[in-house]
């Protein structure tokens, strides 16, 4: 008779938790029986179920086939972009629900593994956010039996670590900025580092990426609290609060380099990407090959991007990511160990998909191809359209998609994670699509990506749409000239005010869709009818009150979707709802002054969100533009401000708190003005 191992001997042959073993024999995946209540699994059938598929440490006699039901844990454009390749290679794409009491957490690594079991996946591709670059995932994943498509555990925890990559680079000769990445913590130690680095400096989170929990410190008195928000930062996102320190470079460029290795220790790479134009680190925009790195710095940059993959036993695609200053003189920021949310571009460029790749690697394919055989042809240019408001603070937004046209055309691609229906919450990233443009030339490829920005269409959620309309016509993008600082100073301009008020065909449009109503048929005032008079409304838009006259015109006016009382117009790229504004009265004018009508002011949530940390208490003075709260919504922190000078008079939130757009946070009053007992 076969010896019979209890779940926690199972646990601890396969290095995972007991809890984990348990999910697998309720799932069916791992043959047991019941003996006195308690669970036995049998030797030979743990060992046939879990004998370990990946054999990169030794040679591979003969090639896999490629795997057959592949699991996908992420959702959004990502999922659909990864079953896309699936269709094409007869691979069966299983993709968790994430909503509702059944939905898959996609940060518990646990709960990943065994809905994966128990859809009976052979194989598991994390996309890129969520457990992505989680070495402790991937390694259970391994050990599950399932094949992990990405880079071994070890190259993930090597290069993971932004404090220990740094090291590695320096000691292969891949220049480092200036910075610190030793093992003291504390707010002393950093200060220190901070002086010698010289300011400003970059604080980012040892075990980040994606740009969160990075802060710039220009002042060494903002330094506390910077380290203090990216620790917040960096302990929500990633587990762990660790932080480095960098010289801040202004004005330079981010340029990285995509890498493909197989098991067998072949690599190339598939040439630089430019992702300089970024807001508050997130990119923006993405573009290859790069307007600014010329022959001699591109060979550089390749040969450092393949000796760091090297060294850390690469296998599968990953990005080095250098940051180059205006002097050309690059210096190694980080690598990320899974595919890039702007690989698009290289496959327009290249002609790979690079998930196919990802899928043959992960079977134990040879690459089966060298580095002369790349080639690169023409330019391609990537934008990702986020449901925020660049406009407020580039505030994230959330609601349901009413209309949706996505752009098509020679060169034209869409990658999009959302449909008709689609409610956007503030749970996950914003990011809704990526459109990209390829063309012969790099003009040929931005004027095709303006066409592209202009004929798509988004209504009942505001998007950066009209934003990154702007962005694609200004000279500074047209001309290649934009560093990573390039935003901070070029956007609002100076007439957006002007340039983003609403039109009266605007108006118009919303005034004639919200007479159409059953009401109206029966009640003439309801449709704005008057005596002797054009039938006029009052409708309310972005804060603003308008008096409209109904008019009976012919042509048409701009794109517009009634829901229910709410009229949704196309305004150069942004949703604009449109309301019938309620009647004037004595307690909408008595609050437009602040509390109680004292002249104070109130701190209300620009957004739904979790609210995660207090900055001031009642009785503290205050000045315009000191935080008061910090929440965060998708993912990413957001600090309320003070609205005008004055002493707190009430915080009406605690951290913990689920807050909702408008929801009162605290009160300000004139610093003369008597304080609520």
């Amino acid at each position: 008779m076969s010896e019979e191992l209890r779940p926690s001997e199972v646990a601890k042959r396969l290095g995972t938790s007991t809890r984990t073993v348990q999910r697998w024999i309720e799932a069916g995946r791992l043959p047991a029986r019941r003996v006195g209540g308690r669970w036995r699994v049998a030797f030979d059938a743990f060992d046939a179920t879990h004998t370990p598929t990946n054999t990169m440490d030794r040679p591979i006699p003969a090639a896999h086939p490629l795997v057959s039901r592949l699991f996908i844990a992420n959702r959004g454009e990502i999922v659909a972009r990864i079953e896309r390749t699936c269709r094409q290679l007869d691979i069966e794409a299983i993709v968790p629900e994430t909503d509702g009491p059944n939905g898959v957490d996609l940060l518990d690594a646990d709960a990943v593994v065994v809905a994966a079991l128990a859809a009976g996946a052979d194989a598991v591709h994390p996309g890129f956010g969520f457990l992505a670059e989680n070495a402790d995932f991937a390694d259970l994943v391994r050990r599950s039996g399932m094949r992990w498509v990405g880079p071994p555990p070890g190259a993930i925890r090597a290069m993971g670590d932004k404090a220990a990559a740094r090291r590695l680079a320096a000691k292969l000769g891949v220049p480092v900025l200036a910075g610190y990445d030793g093992p003291g913590q504390s707010d002393a130690v950093l200060r220190q580092a901070a002086t010698r680095i010289g300011y400003p400096v970059l604080v980012k989170p040892a075990a980040g990426g994606g740009g969160k929990g990075m802060r710039v410190v220009r002042d060494p008195a903002a330094l506390v609290d910077a380290l203090a928000g990216a620790r917040r930062e960096a302990a929500s996102s990633f587990g762990d609060d660790r932080l480095i320190l960098e010289r801040y470079v202004d004005g330079g460029r981010h340029i990285e380099i995509q890498v493909l290795f197989d098991a067998f220790g072949n690599g190339v790479h598939l040439g630089e990407r430019d992702c300089s134009i970024q807001r508050r680190h997130q990119k923006v925009l993405e573009e290859t090959p790069s307007p600014s790195v010329d022959a001699t710095l591109r060979e550089r940059l390749d040969g450092w991007a393949l000796t760091l993959a090297r060294a850390v036993g690469y296998v599968s695609a990953g990005t080095c990511e250098f940051l180059v200053d205006e002097r050309g003189e690059a210096a190694f920021l980080e690598m990320n160990t899974r595919l890039q949310v702007e690989h698009p571009v290289t496959e327009l460029v290249t002609g790979r998909d690079l998930v196919a790749d990802q899928l043959r690697i992960a079977a134990e394919h040879p690459l089966g191809f060298t580095q002369h055989d790349v080639t690169a042809n023409g330019h391609a240019i990537e934008v990702r359209l986020y449901a925020e408001d660049p406009e407020d603070s580039y505030l994230p937004q959330t609601g349901r998609l009413v209309a949706l046209r996505w752009p098509s055309g020679d060169g034209i691609r869409v990658d999009a994670g959302v449909d008709i229906g689609t409610e956007v919450t503030s749970r996950f990233d914003p990011m809704l699509a990526k459109v990209i443009a390829w063309g012969p030339t790099r003009a040929e490829a931005l004027d095709r990506l303006t066409a592209a920005l202009d004929d798509t269409l988004l209504l009942g959620v505001v998007t950066n749409q009209r934003f990154l309309r702007w962005l694609v016509r200004e000279p500074a993008v047209r001309n290649g000239l934009a560093r990573t600082d390039t935003l901070e100073h070029i956007w609002p301009p100076n007439d957006w005010s002007a340039r983003a008020a609403i039109p009266p065909d605007a108006w118009a449009t919303a005034a004639r869709l919200l007479t159409i109503d059953e009401a109206a048929a029966t009640d003439p005032f309801a449709g704005g009818w008057r005596l002797n008079a054009a039938s006029r409304l009052r409708l309310e838009a972005d804060g603003v009150e308008r008096s409209v006259e109904i008019e009976d015109v012919s042509s048409p006016g701009p794109e517009a979707v009634r829901i229910g009382d709410a009229v949704f117009v196309d305004v150069a790229g942004r949703s604009v709802a449109f309301r019938l504004a309620p009647p004037p009265g004595l307690d909408r004018h008595g609050h437009a002054g602040g509390p109680a009508g004292t002249g104070g002011s109130e701190v209300d949530s620009p957004m739904p969100g979790l609210v995660i940390a207090i900055h001031a208490r009642p009785g503290s003075t205050v000045v315009t533009g000191d935080p008061v709260v910090t929440l965060e919504a998708m993912k990413m922190e957001h600090v309320v401000t003070a609205t005008m000078d004055g002493v707190v008079g009430t915080v009406e939130v605690a951290a913990g708190d689920q807050v909702v757009r408008g929801q009162r946070l605290a009160t300000i009053e004139p610093a003369s003005a008597p304080l609520e007992p």
